[in-house]
């Protein structure tokens, strides 16, 4: 059992958990989980609390190759009106928010949300650590290579897996000091890593399980699938589902994903398998 902060509640890992994704964003590149308006929010909210999830992510800020960096402020028109009808609406669901920036990050805390999902972990913006510390928020962490303006170049390494779990010991020392005991690690799949190297931290999940934190993994529909099968995101489900049986078998604890039913479902059936 993992037992994180979230603010004003713990956030209880008692089993795997899904996460919904939604982007208020124009250029996420899965347009399904695209944000059309307030009435869409109620509808997508509610279809995925019933379909299993119990955390909605956020998020404002497209981290999808080649996509723009807006201004915090735009992220947090992006943002904000979001966290306040879900908070209103589904008080008992989770609020995160997918960002690196500590404005907005406490902006959106103090409406309501009640993780920080951070790409960076804190390298994009130090000033987002204080921020979760003072808010006793729940805290992502994911692994990232480079900065906000070359994050997707791929580095060369000899063994990605490694290279994670030494990057997460480093952090697990830095958070520790700021009070950020209990928190949440990502391995990144999908972002500055080859195909390869993504497939890799599926199938060697468990490698990172003596770190002591709960895993969460982020591949839904993403373009190593995709890319790999010929097809589109749009026709990405099925691999989604393979790999996150694989990841889930292999000790994530959350899975991020567009579709929570076919996730959910893979929870139920991993009782009996795993």
């Amino acid at each position: 059992m993992f037992k994180i902060p979230a603010r004003d509640r713990i956030w209880e890992i008692n089993t795997p958990q899904i996460m919904a994704i939604m982007n208020a964003t124009s250029d996420s590149f899965y347009k399904p989980s695209r944000v059309i308006d307030m009435d869409w929010v109620a509808k997508f909210v509610e279809k995925c609390i019933n379909d299993g999830a119990s955390i909605i992510d956020i998020g404002g800020q497209s981290t999808r190759p080649g996509a723009e960096i807006i201004s915090p402020k735009d992220e947090l028109n992006n943002i904000i009106p979001l966290i306040e009808c879900i908070s209103s609406e589904y008080p008992s669901v989770l609020i995160s928010i997918d960002t690196f920036n500590s404005q907005v990050a406490k902006e959106g805390l103090s409406k309501g949300a009640h993780i920080i999902n951070d790409i960076s972990c804190g390298n994009f913006d130090a000033e987002i650590l204080k921020i979760v510390s003072a808010y006793n928020a729940g805290y992502i962490g994911m692994h990232l290579t480079g900065n906000i303006n070359n994050m997707h170049e791929i580095l060369p390494r000899t063994n990605v897996i490694v290279e994670i779990h030494e990057y997460f010991k480093e952090k697990i020392k830095k958070l520790s000091n700021l009070g950020i005991q209990n928190w949440v690690i990502d391995p990144g799949f999908g972002f500055g890593k080859t195909i390869d190297e993504n497939f890799s931290i599926v199938k060697e999940l468990s490698f990172l399980s003596d770190l002591g934190l709960p895993i969460l993994l982020g591949v839904s529909r993403k373009s190593s699938i995709y890319k790999t099968l010929n097809i589109t995101a749009e026709e990405a489900l099925n691999g989604t589902t393979v790999l996150n049986t694989i990841g889930l078998h292999n000790g994530a604890s959350i899975l991020r994903v567009h579709d929570a039913l076919e996730a959910k479902q893979i929870i139920d059936l991993g009782k009996y398998l795993f």
